[in-house]
Formats: C-alpha cells, sequence, structure tokens
C-alpha cells in the first residue's frame, strides 16, 4: 500500500501507540443528546455488534521518519483528560483495556454472541444472534427486546454501555477483575407478551467477517457480506472476489458493517480498484492520503448494500467506491463517523483519545456526522433493487 498504513480499535488501542493516530467512534445513539440527528435526515437505528463496545476506526501508524508522537494530554487519568476535554468523541481506556486491542484485532473476542440495536422509543433490541453460540443456545432471537443486563436496565441507555456490559467490560478505565470467558451473565428479555431471564456463560468467540454466496443460485449475483473490518478481512475479499465468476456481478454487503481496520478497508478497495485515491485526512491541518495498489477488478460490475449500521471504515469503502465511480451504492444513508483521534497515555496507565481531525472521501466529502448517501435509497428491498442495477450494468441476464 503507498500510502501510510492505518489500524481501527473496537473500543480499545494496541499497547505502545503513544504513536499512533486514531479515528475514532464512540458509537452513540440517537438519544444521546441528539448527536446524530440531522434537519432532513430520518434517524437510523444504530445496529452494534457485542464485540464493539465503542467501536473506533482505526490506529494509524506513521511508515516514515516523521512519526507524530501524542504530545501529552495533562496529567491524571483518562477519564479526567476526556472530562475536560468536552470532545464528544473521546474516549478513555484504562491500561487492561489497551493491552486487549489486539485480540480485537484478530477478530477474537468475549462474550454471548448478540449483535444489538436501539429502537426510536429506547430499547435495545437483538438484530442479530451468532450461530453456535450461547445466546443462540438459549434460544434469543433478532427481534428479542433485551430489557437488562445483570439487573441494570438497557432502555435508554446508550448501546455502547449495554454492549460492555454484555461483555463484562463496563466501566472504561476499571482497573479491577474483568469477568472472562465462563463467567456468568444475566438478561432480563421480552419477546411480545412473554418475558423471561437468561443466565449464559460468555465465551471466547472469532468472528467471521466474511461470507461469500450466491443468494440467486450460481448464475445469479456473487455477493460477500463484510460484518466488519477486523485482520486480514481485506486480504480475503481481495481472494473472494478474485475467485467470483463475472456472470451476474458482484454485491458487496456491508450493511450492518461496523467498521474495524481502516487499512483492511483500503486492502477491500484494492480488490476493485487500480489504484488510486481512497481517502484523505488531516492532523492538526496537515494533509495526508490513502491509497489502493493497482491490479484490482476494475470489470465486474458492482452494487455496494448500505445501512443506518454501515460505520467508519464500512463508511470510507462505500465513499471511495462511490467517488471513483466504481460502484452504485444502494440502501438507506449510514451511520456518519469519520473522526481523527490522538491517544494520550497517562501517569496511571490509562489512555486519553481526543479528536485533532477528520477524514474525506476521494471527491472531498466529510463523512462526519454525514455519513455517505446511496445512489439508489432503498429499505425492505435493498437487495432485489441492486440486482436489478447489477443486470442494468450488464451483470444479469
Amino acid at each position: 500500500m503507498t500510502g501510510p498504513c492505518l489500524f481501527a480499535r473496537p473500543r480499545r488501542s494496541r499497547r505502545g501507540a503513544a504513536l499512533t493516530l486514531v479515528f475514532v467512534s464512540v458509537l452513540a445513539t440517537g438519544a444521546a443528546a441528539g448527536t446524530w440527528e440531522e434537519s432532513g435526515r430520518r434517524p437510523e437505528e444504530r445496529r452494534i455488534p457485542e464485540r464493539v463496545a465503542a467501536e473506533a476506526d482505526s490506529v494509524h501508524r506513521q511508515q516514515r521518519a516523521d512519526r507524530h508522537a501524542a504530545g501529552p494530554a495533562g496529567a491524571g487519568t483518562a477519564g479526567e483528560v476526556v472530562g475536560r476535554s468536552g470532545d464528544r468523541w473521546s474516549t478513555a481506556f484504562s491500561a487492561r483495556e489497551y493491552e486487549e486491542f489486539q485480540q480485537e484485532l484478530d477478530g477474537a473476542y468475549v462474550g454471548v454472541g448478540l449483535w444489538l440495536r436501539q429502537a426510536a422509543d429506547g430499547r435495545v433490541l437483538v438484530s442479530r444472534v451468532r450461530p453456535g453460540g450461547p445466546a443462540a443456545a438459549a434460544g434469543i432471537r433478532p427481534g428479542d427486546e433485551l430489557r437488562a443486563v445483570d439487573g441494570a436496565a438497557s432502555r435508554g441507555a446508550q448501546v455502547t454501555d449495554v454492549v460492555a456490559r454484555l461483555r463484562g467490560n463496563a466501566g472504561a478505565v476499571a482497573e479491577g477483575p474483568q469477568p472472562g470467558a465462563g463467567s456468568r451473565v444475566e438478561l432480563e428479555l421480552r419477546r411480545g407478551t412473554r418475558q423471561w431471564a437468561e443466565t449464559l456463560r460468555r465465551v471466547r468467540l472469532r468472528d467471521r467477517n466474511v461470507i461469500t454466496d450466491h443468494p440467486d443460485g450460481p448464475d445469479g449475483p456473487t455477493r460477500i457480506r463484510v460484518g466488519a473490518f477486523s485482520s486480514g478481512t481485506g486480504e480475503e475479499i481481495r481472494r473472494a472476489v478474485r475467485a467470483a465468476s463475472p456472470r451476474g456481478g458482484m454485491l458487496l454487503d456491508l450493511r450492518g458493517n461496523t467498521g474495524g481496520l481502516v487499512r483492511e478497508a483500503v486492502t477491500a478497495a484494492s480488490a476493485f480498484l487500480d489504484g488510486g485515491l481512497v481517502a484523505t485526512y488531516d492532523v492538526h491541518g496537515s494533509q495526508r492520503a490513502l491509497y489502493a495498489e493497482g491490479g484490482g477488478n476494475t470489470q465486474i460490475p458492482l452494487a455496494v448494500l448500505v445501512d443506518g449500521g454501515t460505520m467508519s471504515a464500512g463508511e470510507l469503502l462505500a465513499g471511495a467506491l462511490q467517488d471513483r465511480g466504481r460502484a452504485v451504492v444502494v440502501g438507506t444513508p449510514t451511520f456518519g463517523k469519520g473522526s481523527v483521534q490522538l491517544p494520550s497515555r497517562q501517569p496511571d496507565g490509562s489512555v486519553a483519545e481526543l479528536t485533532v481531525g477528520r477524514y474525506r472521501t476521494p471527491s472531498g466529502r466529510t463523512v462526519d456526522d454525514r455519513g455517505i448517501t446511496p445512489d439508489l435509497i432503498a429499505e425492505d428491498d435493498a437487495q432485489a433493487r441492486a440486482r436489478t442495477v447489477l443486470s442494468g450494468l450488464g451483470g444479469g441476464a
């Protein structure tokens, strides 16, 4: 990759990241002081996977000698620094959380296998259930309301906090023992008129972030579904594109994509582009750029599916393919997150991250608070509309 290498962190950052930059997303919900409300934009339900307590986009490492070290943000704990900053995107991490980031980058996490979203009335609902996980074994289904976790009510709470309780990571800078695999968590649930409690044991899970299939049969489009961008995801996408039949075109499904490593999103862009710009970003007014590698498949007709749960690195990829004229984007407006943060380790070992810039699509669009607007707005019938688009692009019978 000709540009600098970027990483992302799900609510954690890699040890030694004092020489890093972070594209941060504290995944707030619409109930959080109207943070995500925009004039003329319908609020979308935010889909946040359990492994991402407060997902962030990327930790940036300079590959040249002009690395930017994070200067001291002030004495005290990360929580104190963040509290003084007044920065809505700022995040505080304990030393323990910081060290756990490597496992997150590898797609491994401890949890029960649930994805959550928040309804307009503040209820926290199950959006997906991981097959084979503890939640699936207990019979929990998409659409069930998660009323409480370990006695703490979920309704009206930030989904990120509910996720943290599910994982046993509540308390961003707490250094006490953290529940791990094998620990118990009690869930209170509702389905229609039925209310019940389930006690589950957390287990160590590994994400399968790239799934390739042919929903309309072998002669239909190849669909590549990408849940998040953890380590190796970009190369998985490249392999899937190389192996795909040109018949029927391709659907790149980024709906519900929770972001992750920006370097992996850039690698994924390289699967469809023959080099060129993927995104720009600024740090204290100094602009930098990310470039795709050459040799991607620029011929296969491509439609990208997005929705309100498409976040951060997923938005960067969708925006790049849209701006470069490589794909037609279909669905509903994306989440809207694209901020750059600089982490600083505090005397107690905790880490504070404060916003220092924004990233932009190749045409110069700012993603933060705006998201990506699809070329074709479609909700429940998004995939069918995308297939029609592919047919018009020469990818269907």
